[in-house]
């Protein structure tokens, strides 16, 4: 993979499916340049919500956090671009979305810290995208191609 291929997992969480904004949460990671590889629209279960949130077990948080993202349908995605990761974080915003930038997403969407709307790997702790998107995704799910605009999004490697 090329400098710009590096992938992350990213989720429109319930609240973000329920308030009708996962096309906008698409349109702003597109609109940015990063391509869409895998998507999946499903109902997390019980199981699947202990192992993604695996690091919180012992907080007392945890249980809030697996009752609400499998409270109702989530879409979880797989994008691509020049250092996904970090991008995709610095475009959701800070965590709390009271302290989330306006124009993030959740300084835009969310109000609340429990229900902010998108969650995305943590550019901080390596391999948390790859642990992510294996978690959701089978390798045969992800799609790889060429996006008509890359020459438009990434400086020529040659100069």
């Amino acid at each position: 993979m090329s400098h710009h291929d590096e992938r992350t997992f990213v989720m429109a969480k319930p609240d973000a499916v329920q308030r009708g904004l996962v096309g906008e949460i698409v349109s702003r990671l597109e609109g940015r340049g990063l391509k869409l590889v895998g998507a999946k629209f499903m109902q997390i279960d019980e199981e699947l919500a202990h192992e993604h949130y695996a690091e919180h077990t012992d907080k007392p948080f945890f249980d809030d956090l697996v009752d609400f993202i499998t409270s109702g349908p989530v879409l979880a995605m797989v994008w691509q671009g020049a250092d996904a990761t970090r991008q995709v974080r610095r475009m959701m915003g800070a965590t709390d979305p009271a302290e989330a930038a306006p124009g993030t997403i959740r300084g835009d969407y969310g109000l609340d810290l429990g229900q902010n709307v998108i969650h995305g790997s943590d550019h901080e702790d390596p391999g948390a995208n790859e642990r992510e998107i294996e978690l959701f995704f089978d390798e045969d799910e992800l799609v790889e191609y060429t996006r008509a605009d890359e020459p438009w999004v990434y400086e020529d490697e040659d100069h």
